[in-house]
């Protein structure tokens, strides 16, 4: 991996994110931030994917469960090529083809409609069966949120795949900790997501979900073993990289007031000075 190429794409994606979210003037702030690395790492390095032909059959597949991340995911589309980049300035406004959350009739790039919470991971294992039973090489990878694991159709999803052993089955676990009315500990307490994983017949391991460097070499372990599919669980911060949003208690969805909106402003402000050096130097 080319780490500075793809810690580049993570602040290019991380902007983006933050422009889009404040032309809105509102929207998942939080949850959209703690997996902009995870994205990076994937379209940035991992995932065998052509942008100017978004449904080509040996492509890798990708999943975002949660989807009021949508922003984030569409952010990192735009820089990736999939569509241009002023596209970004029409989420979630009449006429979109960027709603809220995914869909996958709309918005090219997209390979699966989501975000009825829950319900992503069981398409994610059904396309990866698919894939293996047709003996094809594409991998599918999945972005699931810690609130969102309080649903059972999660874990039969999950005991499905361990089942089938599909290795082919990338699952990240967004650990940020929050979740729409609070944190998940005081809401139903996850204990030990690795070890659920782990007696639930995954390849587990868990990593700092801000460093794109223990997230790339995790993706890779996954893929040495064979047998068994993989979970990622990063340890994320909701509202990860903009120290205001991460310390803001509600932070889930943001409807910014004054205070709020100049901490965003500076924080693009701050983002975009830094790609300028970068290109610059």
């Amino acid at each position: 991996m080319d780490l500075e190429k793809v810690e580049r794409f993570r602040d290019e994606i991380r902007l983006k994110t933050l422009q889009e979210l404040h032309h809105l003037g509102f929207g998942h702030y939080g949850g959209s931030l703690s997996i902009i690395e995870t994205l990076a790492v994937l379209y940035g390095d991992v995932m065998q994917v052509n942008p100017t032909d978004p449904m080509w059959e040996d492509r890798d597949y990708f999943i975002l469960s949660k989807g009021h991340g949508g922003p984030g995911l569409y952010a990192a589309l735009a820089v990736k090529g999939y569509f241009p980049e002023e596209m970004l300035y029409t989420l979630n406004q009449n006429g979109t083809k960027l709603p809220s959350h995914p869909d996958k009739n709309l918005t090219p790039g997209v390979d699966m409609t989501t975000g009825s919470l829950g319900q992503g991971i069981s398409a994610a294992v059904g396309v990866a069966l698919s894939h293996k039973l047709s003996e094809r090489k594409n991998k599918t990878f999945c972005i699931v949120g810690d609130g969102e694991l309080n649903e059972g159709q999660c874990w039969e999803a999950f005991q499905f795949a361990a089942h089938h052993k599909l290795h082919n089955l990338f699952v990240f676990v967004d650990d940020n900790k929050k979740q729409l009315d609070g944190l998940t500990k005081d809401i139903i307490d996850p204990i030990d997501f690795a070890a659920k994983m782990d007696a639930f017949g995954f390849y587990t391991c868990k990593v700092d979900g801000s460093d794109v460097g223990d997230i790339h070499q995790a993706i890779l372990q996954g893929m040495n073993q064979k047998e068994k599919p993989v979970a990622i669980i990063l340890d994320t911060i909701k509202g990860q990289g903009v120290r205001y949003l991460e310390e803001l208690a509600d932070n889930h969805h943001i409807r910014p007031n004054e205070s709020d909106t100049a901490a965003i402003e500076q924080a693009i402000h701050e983002l975009e000075t830094k790609l300028k050096q970068e290109v610059g130097g």
